[in-house]
C-alpha cells in the first residue's frame, strides 16, 4: 500500500491480524511495518527482498526515517550493501534488544507459544540481555548452564531453554544482523530418559468420578438455598441448575479429556464446528494442535453424551465448547481443579496427566502403539513408547509364538 507518508499518518495506522506495510509514495523503498503488537517500525527496502532497518516510530519520525534511508541510500548507489556498511558503523545489536526490536514481533506471529517462549528467553538468560549477540561465547552458555544446574534446575528445562535461544540466534543470522550463531555447537545436556506416566488407578477413579457428581450435587443445593432466600425476600430468582445437565464447564471437560487425550489447550480451543454428532468425531485442527497436524479423535459413548448434553445447554451462539462465562477463552480451571483433587484425595495428578490415563488405559486394553499415536497426536513414535510397558499381555502373546511346534525342524540330539 503505497500513500505520502506523514507523522500523523504513521501514528493512526492501526494494527491488524497479521503485518502489514505503508510505504511511501515519495521516497521510494522507505515503508512503516506495523505489527500486531501494535510496533511500528522504518524500513527502506533498497532492493526487493533487501532491506534494512532505520528505526521504531516511537523514536525516529517521519522527516528523520527519510533522512536516515537517504544516508543508507549512498552506500548503495556507491555499490555497497547498506547493510553491510550499516553494521560496521553500528555497534551489533544486544540479545535483549534483538528479543524486543525484533524477535518478539515475528514469534506472536509464527509461534503458538510466542509469550511463552519470549519469557523464557528475558527470564532464563537474563545475565545475557545487555550484552551483543555475537559476544555470546560457548564457554557462556556452560558457564550458565553449570549455575542453573547448580540452582536445581532439572535438565529438560535447562535443554528447552537452550533450545530457545540457539532457535533465536539463527533467526538473527537468517536476518543478517550477525554473521554466524556464537552457539550453534553447544549441545544439550544428556537427560534422564524415565519419562512420568501418572495415571489413575481404579480406586483413584473411582474417587474424582464421586466427587465430580457430589460437586454437582452440592452447586444444584447451594442454587436452591439461593433461590429461596431471593424468593422470600420478593427477589428475581437466578436460572435453576435442576434444568440442566451440568452445573458448569468442569464435569463435562473432566469427562472430555479422560475419554479423548486432548491437550488442556486443545479443549480450550474445540469448537462446535469441529464435533461431528453424526459421526460420532471430535477433530483438533492444525492450527491449535501442538503438532501443526490435524487429528480426528473417534469419540466413545461416554465423551459423545457428554458432548451432546452440554451442548443442549450452551447458548447456540458459542463458537467454542467451553467459553467462560464473559464469553472468552478458558485460560485456566486451576482453582476448581485443584478443589476437585483435594476433595478426591488424590495427589501428584496434573490436568495433562488425564491424557496419559487415556493413553495408559487404551495401553492396558492391547490396543496397538501406533493407534495410540495417532489417537495422541505424537509426532514422534518415541513419545507413544512410554506407554508400552502397560501393554505386558501383548508382548507375553508375541513370544509366545516361539512355543509353536515346527515339525519340519530335525531334533539333533547332543552327546
Amino acid at each position: 500500500m503505497a500513500a505520502s507518508l506523514s507523522n500523523s499518518l504513521a501514528q493512526k495506522a492501526l494494527p491488524k491480524a497479521k503485518p502489514y506495510e505503508l510505504r511511501d509514495a515519495k521516497l521510494s523503498g522507505l515503508l512503516l511495518r506495523v505489527q500486531p503488537s501494535g510496533v511500528k517500525t522504518w524500513y527502506l527496502e533498497f532492493e526487493r527482498g533487501k532491506r534494512v532497518r532505520l528505526g521504531r516510530l516511537t523514536s525516529m519520525g517521519y522527516n528523520a526515517a527519510v533522512e536516515a534511508a537517504q544516508n543508507a541510500l549512498g552506500p548503495y548507489w556507491a555499490g555497497v550493501d547498506p547493510r553491510i556498511e550499516r553494521q560496521k558503523r553500528k555497534q551489533v545489536s544486544t540479545f535483549g534488544e534483538f528479543i524486543d526490536e525484533h524477535y518478539a514481533d515475528w514469534a506472536r506471529v509464527h509461534q503458538k507459544t510466542a509469550e511463552a517462549t519470549i519469557k523464557r528467553l528475558k527470564v532464563a538468560f537474563k545475565k545475557f540481555l545487555k550484552t551483543p549477540m555475537a559476544t555470546i561465547s560457548p564457554l557462556d552458555m556452560e558457564r550458565w548452564r553449570a549455575q542453573r544446574m547448580k540452582d536445581g534446575v532439572k535438565t529438560n528445562t535447562v535443554n528447552r531453554d537452550i533450545t530457545a535461544i540457539k532457535a533465536a540466534l539463527n533467526r538473527a543470522v537468517e536476518w543478517e544482523l550477525i554473521a554466524v550463531n556464537p552457539i550453534a555447537k553447544v549441545k544439550k545436556a544428556r537427560e534422564n530418559k524415565e519419562v512420568r506416566v501418572r495415571y489413575l488407578d481404579e480406586a483413584e477413579e473411582y474417587r474424582l468420578r464421586a466427587q465430580l457428581k457430589k460437586r454437582e450435587d452440592r452447586m444444584r443445593s447451594e442454587r436452591d438455598t439461593a433461590n429461596q432466600w431471593r424468593r422470600e425476600r420478593g427477589r428475581e430468582l437466578l436460572p435453576s441448575l435442576r434444568a440442566v445437565p451440568f452445573t458448569d464447564h468442569l464435569m463435562p471437560m473432566v469427562l472430555i479429556s479422560l475419554n479423548t487425550g486432548m491437550r488442556r489447550g486443545e479443549l480450550f480451543d474445540l469448537k462446535w464446528s469441529n464435533v461431528n454428532f453424526d459421526r460420532r468425531i471430535a477433530t483438533v485442527s492444525a492450527e491449535t494442535a501442538k503438532s501443526r497436524k490435524t487429528r480426528h479423535i473417534p469419540l466413545n459413548a461416554e465423551a459423545y453424551e457428554t458432548l451432546k448434553s452440554w451442548r443442549s445447554q450452551c447458548d447456540l451462539g458459542n463458537s467454542r465448547v467451553f467459553e467462560s462465562e464473559d464469553g472468552a477463552r478458558f485460560d485456566n480451571v486451576n482453582s476448581s481443579w485443584k478443589k476437585l483433587l483435594d476433595d478426591a484425595k488424590i495427589v501428584d495428578f496434573r490436568w495433562h496427566d488425564m491424557r496419559h490415563h487415556f493413553a495408559s488405559r487404551l495401553a492396558m486394553g492391547a490396543v496397538d502403539l501406533n493407534t495410540i499415536r495417532e489417537l495422541l497426536g505424537h509426532s514422534d513414535y518415541a513419545m507413544t513408547l512410554r506407554y508400552a510397558h502397560l501393554a505386558p499381555e501383548h508382548r507375553r502373546e508375541a513370544v509366545e509364538v516361539l512355543d509353536k511346534p515346527r515339525p519340519h525342524l530335525k531334533i539333533v540330539a547332543t552327546s
